[in-house]
């Protein structure tokens, strides 16, 4: 995965499945699988030995519903894969973990003051947008401008840390831009990824509205050649206008499937890369020839998001908190995770992932499985039993969980259905397609509680102000609208701090207060396993790493 300046959304569960990394273990509410950061698995050759040419095929979960990632629409993980080969981003990372500027669009970017805080790009004099025109600092400055929440009819999926930006300057020439914060941003690193064309960023209507139905401009070493909706299908082809190193693939092709159709897309050689989640997937994906199953824990997560919005039944923070003590997280991820992971345990934190720095456990006591307790915690906030339903005020406690329709999304409500059926609190399992997922339920808050996950990177701070921030008048990925103004402050205060260590800690106190909040319930972390063509090269479990897409190919 490349750096993204926002997490995105996952629609298929992250399950961390497959066999452990010797002696990486997960234990004390770590995620289970194999540390972060220690490795990838992707098959490293040199490109120069590979096929020139070929096409690979993936797939995705839905077609997306803009290819505006920095749209509130557009973050999410099957845009995300779309987008990567073919849009600019600042920095990329090593499997461990380590950010480096992306040469193939800035020759140099650096923080060169810290008060105030100011970053200067230098954009390379090669790099171009797909239609010939220079990219330029007035592509940072119109970014920066949207992003900024200032106008909120940007619609944004992430202010990514451009509400503390004063102003984007040019330098020494139109190829440099000089970003000087108002006040500190300690995840800049992040900033810029995606870059899209000033065009697109230059006023809301064309934020919303231009690349709504197609990517007019890109500028990576592919471009989108054709878009079937029919056939529900998008191709990748090589950019002519390309200026970095030729890519050995000539076509990457993405097919909207759904779940259970991965591993027979797989099994048939319809499909050559896709991620495997569930025992049965990867046990079939292992046992068909010619594919492998490579494996590396990456930062994403499972996730039930609650719905505390005015006027909601999950309203009242202090019925969260109860909701979560009454869900056997641990029968969840033995679910899931028995037989194929060491020790299976769920997360216990919301910004830092089990082997990532500044991962520790902030849940306890607030969320020990305890029915008893969550009962007697409902009865106070006035749920009183009323036959097998607890009720208040005339409403009965009936939830709506909303998941992407898959067999294991199913599995885990049922759990959680059984959970509150014994403390009093109906639960209707409410299945939907992933296309109009996140625009027709999610982003509006059609739900009481989502199953989704969250795909994060190497900057997990910067999740702080996309998902917990409280502002009426932009939400960002704030679906269940829960918050408060010290959370705020907490979360200010973290990014405000450019010692990364300090941050951490200023990060940790603010995830505390978020399960004070009982804002969100994080399940499992997954170990990613990804079932590849064993003809492939570069390209597998990428954990912490950015995907080179210049590399990537099939061996002669």
């Amino acid at each position: 995965m490349r750096i993204r300046s926002t997490v995105a959304k996952i629609a298929i569960p992250a399950v961390a499945v497959g066999l452990i990394v010797t002696g990486c273990s997960g234990t004390n509410g770590s995620g289970g699988s194999a540390v972060v950061g220690t490795t990838n698995d992707i098959n490293p050759q040199d490109p120069a030995s590979l096929q020139d040419g070929g096409n690979l095929r993936m797939d995705l979960s839905s077609f997306p519903a803009t290819f505006n990632y920095l749209h509130v629409d557009g973050a999410d993980a099957d845009l995300a894969k779309v987008i990567d080969p073919v849009m600019p981003q600042a920095f990329t990372s090593d499997a461990s973990g380590q950010m480096s500027v992306n040469h193939d669009f800035f020759t140099d970017v650096a923080m060169t003051n810290t008060n105030p805080q100011t970053v200067t790009y230098t954009i390379n004099p090669k790099a171009v947008w797909s239609d010939g025109t220079p990219i330029t600092w007035e592509d940072l400055q119109s970014e920066a401008a949207a992003l900024s929440g200032r106008n909120k009819d940007f619609q944004v999926s992430s202010q990514s840390g451009f509400d503390r930006v004063e102003k984007v300057e040019r330098g020494a020439d139109d190829r440099q831009a000089i970003v000087t914060f108002a006040k500190p941003y300690s995840e800049w690193q992040g900033q810029f990824s995606p870059l899209y064309p000033k065009a697109v960023t230059a006023d809301p209507q064309a934020f919303n509205d231009l690349d709504r139905n197609d990517l007019k401009v890109s500028a990576g070493p592919f471009v989108i050649q054709n878009l079937d909706r029919t056939q529900n299908r998008i191709t990748l082809a090589r950019n002519p206008k390309w200026w970095g190193a030729t890519p050995r693939l000539a076509n990457i092709t993405f097919s909207v499937l759904d779940a259970s159709a991965l591993l027979p897309a797989i099994q048939n050689n319809e499909i050559d890369y896709a991620y495997m989640s569930g025992l049965a997937n990867v046990t079939g994906a292992r046992n068909t020839p010619g594919v492998l199953v490579r494996r590396t824990a990456e930062p994403s997560w499972n996730v039930l998001t609650f719905n505390g919005a005015p006027g909601s039944l999950l309203e009242d923070a202090k019925v969260r908190v109860a909701i979560t003590k009454a869900i056997d997280r641990q029968t969840i991820v033995n679910q899931s995770q028995h037989g194929v992971v060491d020790h299976p345990t769920f997360l216990n934190n919301h910004v830092f992932v089990a082997g990532q720095k500044g991962y520790q456990d902030n849940a306890a006591p607030s969320t020990v499985f305890n029915p008893t307790e969550a009962a007697a915690e409902l009865d106070a906030a006035g749920w009183k039993l009323n036959g097998d339903v607890r009720e208040k005020d005339g409403r009965k406690l009936e939830l709506r969980d909303v998941m992407y329709q898959q067999d294991q999304w199913v599995d885990t409500a049922k759990i959680i259905q059984q959970n509150l059926a014994a403390v009093g609190v109906k639960l209707d399992i409410q299945t939907v397609p992933g296309t109009g997922l996140w625009t027709e339920w999610v982003n509006p808050g059609n739900f009481d509680i989502v199953q989704h996950g969250w795909s994060g990177s190497t900057l997990p701070l910067a999740s702080l102000p996309q998902i917990y921030y409280y502002d009426p008048n932009n939400w960002q990925g704030n679906h269940g609208h829960i918050g408060s103004p010290e959370l705020n402050a907490a979360i200010d205060a973290a990014l405000s701090e450019l010692d990364p260590d300090k941050a951490i800690e200023l990060g940790n106190k603010a995830d505390k207060m978020i399960w004070e909040e009982g804002f969100s319930l994080p399940l499992n972390q997954a170990s990613g396993n990804y079932a590849v063509r064993a003809s492939l090269a570069n390209i597998g479990a990428f954990g912490m790493a950015g995907v080179d897409w210049t590399k990537v190919g099939f061996v002669k």
